[in-house]
């Protein structure tokens, strides 16, 4: 007994002495490897504002340090703070003038802030390449542009966007042959690249070869589902007269983008056009709150208004337009009908006067331009620009500014960083957890529920309620600032626990309060992204009551983490391919760990066998060590508990196709998508090929 806190005892010396880690902030006094490490350790699972708080201490520890400017750097410019990102990179650059991920940073920052010649001034490598082609295009130096491009595709001749970009380029210059020689050329490079087939309608909607850029649009469409290509296509429909199929499209759109204006809008016009004149009006109020001074969105709301009987609405809204467009008869004569329905008899005559003096100016011979944008007589589309305020169009669909005419294709789309975004990564979907946070995915799912979490939760030993979720959400300030005090409070609780609550040896025996305290502070270690005490502290707990299964599942994720940080490639360009993507670390380099989760889990499953989530998590280990009969084996029995658990299906669809089971794989993946995971019909797409 006497041995077993004596251990029990050097787990608290342990762990005190890693919570001072945190705890000292006094320059030069930190661990400054273990804070880069952490920091770089939410950089990678995507908490930004966490890391920079880690590279902050790091940076006061050691400021001639190239590293921490530079990933503070990177996490500042995956919050969007352009001007930041660029300072830092800068100080990375004064300190290693040697490392060409600094400067490729630098210049993708100062693209965002709009100085594309700052940008083209720094050094060159691919990445580099790749950017000052986007530099140039923005530019409109397009000859300079495409002498870049030819580089790139020279050194990179398997990188498809040099092709795509250079299409883009050739549009803009008007050289269509060279633009469809540069797409077929993308698709023989990669035939699953969905922005060759959507820049290629491109082409076909300018040469109003409207059924097979519908026939593209479809294709990219089913390999990578994008709210531009869905408002593109609707347009092509809609040349073809197929009002209910564009109809669907720019739904589809707006569910996906929320903020789309062209979907909004064009939208609206087809609903007053089918006589949907309500939800008609919702459209254009979502346009005109994003834009209130879209005097042509107002008039079309003001038709809508008058048609619903709102006439007092329908008038402020053709009097605004007047306001704006004086020599706009039609608006008269509308205002003129309104004002007659709300009795103002005296208003609607002076309305009506104002088009009687128009129709004698010119009878006799005066000026009869009308409106201050008249519409060209020999014009007859049915679509406008985005910056066209021709009042007199307001029944055309709306379409982008930019030479490519559609919605979605500008340069900015294709900044690397991005670019990963553009092709569906084949993997499985990732582990649940038990934390405090949840990142809202916007589809409905069920809530994770245990009565063994329930109980936990009621106990009041947790400084948050516990939720199980695959979907982490990063911490705010005020929720990292929250755990970190709770790191303090733990350890004092832990303290006192080892103080032995008046035992005459002065230690505390293991009770199943203690674990909790020391679980809560493995949690706090977790959020925060130090996964090394995490573990250690989920340990611990396990050794005061091993019957907290809990514990034992929350290491297992830990663990499993921790395993992905150790087989990533140590240096920056990992970070560049899009911080906190998803790494399916290999077999060698996480085997060991992945036994360690293994046992964790199966303990889970031993302690709680109807908690399905440790069934789904052991199933991905399975999967991760490519032992893909027993993921599946695990998978049913996930099923089988709840058979709406749309990740399962979707995991064991890959797992099936794996093993060469495309049959029952793809069957699982379209229930997948019927749950909700709409991506998994790009995969169902892409294998049935």
């Amino acid at each position: 007994m006497r041995r077993t806190k004596t251990i029990y005892s050097s787990f608290f010396v342990l762990h005190f002495s890693i919570f001072l880690l945190f705890s000292i902030g006094v320059k030069g006094q930190i661990n400054t490897d273990h804070m880069m490490m952490v920091g770089r350790n939410a950089l990678y699972f995507k908490d930004f504002v966490l890391s920079i708080q880690y590279f902050n201490q790091v940076i006061n520890a050691k400021p001639y340090l190239y590293e921490p400017y530079f990933f503070r750097g990177l996490a500042k410019f995956y919050l969007d703070d352009f001007g930041g990102a660029e300072s830092d990179c800068t100080q990375a650059i004064d300190r290693n003038p040697f490392v060409a991920d600094c400067y490729q940073v630098r210049a993708l920052s100062r693209m965002r802030q709009g100085n594309f010649d700052g940008a083209i001034s720094d050094p060159e490598n691919e990445g580099i390449w790749h950017n000052m082609a986007l530099c140039y295009g923005h530019t409109e130096r397009f000859d300079e542009a495409i002498g870049v491009l030819d580089t790139l595709h020279h050194i990179a001749p398997k990188y498809t966007p040099a092709l795509t970009i250079r299409a883009q380029v050739n549009i803009q210059r008007r050289d269509t042959v060279a633009a469809y020689a540069d797409i077929a050329e993308s698709m023989k490079v990669d035939k699953y690249n969905s922005a060759a087939y959507s820049m290629r309608a491109t082409l076909y909607m300018q040469q109003e070869r409207y059924a097979e850029a519908e026939e593209d649009l479809t294709y990219a469409i089913h390999l990578m589902p994008s709210s531009n290509d869905y408002i593109n296509r609707a347009l092509a429909r809609y040349h073809q007269q197929n009002l209910r199929g564009a109809m669907s499209d720019y739904d589809i759109a707006i569910d996906m983008d929320a903020n789309s204006f062209l979907g909004h809008y064009n939208r609206g016009l087809l609903r007053a056009q089918v006589g949907d004149n309500n939800r008609a009006i919702e459209d254009f109020d979502f346009v005109i709150s994003r834009e209130p001074d879209n005097t042509i969105a107002v008039f079309n709301r003001a038709l809508l208004r008058m048609q619903t009987g709102d006439y007092e609405g329908a008038e402020a809204d053709f009097t605004a337009v007047l306001t704006e467009y004086p020599k706009f008869l039609y608006g008269y004569e509308c205002r003129a009908e309104v004002r007659d329905r709300l009795g103002k008899r005296k208003l609607a005559e002076e309305d009506r006067i104002v088009l009687l003096k128009a129709q004698l100016a010119s009878w006799g011979g005066g000026d009869t331009r009308q409106d201050d944008d008249e519409e060209d007589e020999g014009e007859e589309s049915d679509v406008r620009r985005k910056s066209d305020r021709n009042v007199k169009k307001y029944k055309r669909l709306v379409i982008a500014d930019d030479d490519l005419a559609l919605e979605g294709n500008e340069y900015a789309s294709e900044y690397r960083g991005k670019v990963q975004n553009r092709n569906i990564h084949v993997e499985m979907l990732p582990l649940y957890v038990a934390t405090c946070y949840e990142r809202s995915s916007g589809l409905p799912r069920s809530i994770a529920y245990h009565h063994d979490l329930d109980a936990l939760n009621r106990n009041g030993g947790l400084p948050r309620p516990l939720i199980v979720t695959a979907s982490e959400s990063p911490l705010t300030e005020e929720q990292i600032a929250f755990h970190f005090a709770d790191i303090n409070e733990q350890t004092r609780l832990i303290a006192q626990s080892a103080a032995g609550d008046g035992e005459e040896d002065g230690i505390a025996s293991t009770t199943p309060q203690t674990a909790v305290h020391w679980f809560a502070r493995g949690l706090d270690f977790y959020l925060v992204q130090d996964l090394i005490s995490a573990i250690a502290d989920y340990s611990s707990a396990i050794a005061a009551d091993g019957s907290l299964w809990v514990a034992y599942f929350n290491r297992a994720v830990a663990r499993y983490k921790q395993a992905q940080i150790e087989g990533r490639n140590d240096d920056a360009q990992e970070f560049m391919g899009g911080a906190g993507a998803a790494d399916n670390t290999s077999v060698g380099t996480g085997y060991t760990s992945y036994q360690l989760c293994l046992a964790d889990l199966g303990k889970v499953i031993d302690l709680a066998p109807d908690f399905a989530y440790a069934w789904y998590n052991r199933a991905n280990i399975h999967a991760m060590m490519h032992d893909y009969n027993a993921a599946i084996a695990d998978y049913n029995e996930v099923i089988a508990m709840n058979p709406s658990f749309a990740e399962a299906y979707y995991n064991r669809g890959l797992a099936r196709l794996f093993l060469g089971q495309n049959e029952q794989g793809t069957r699982d993946l379209s229930k997948a998508g019927e749950l909700g995971l709409y991506g998994a019909y790009n995969l169902i797409k892409r294998f049935g090929e």
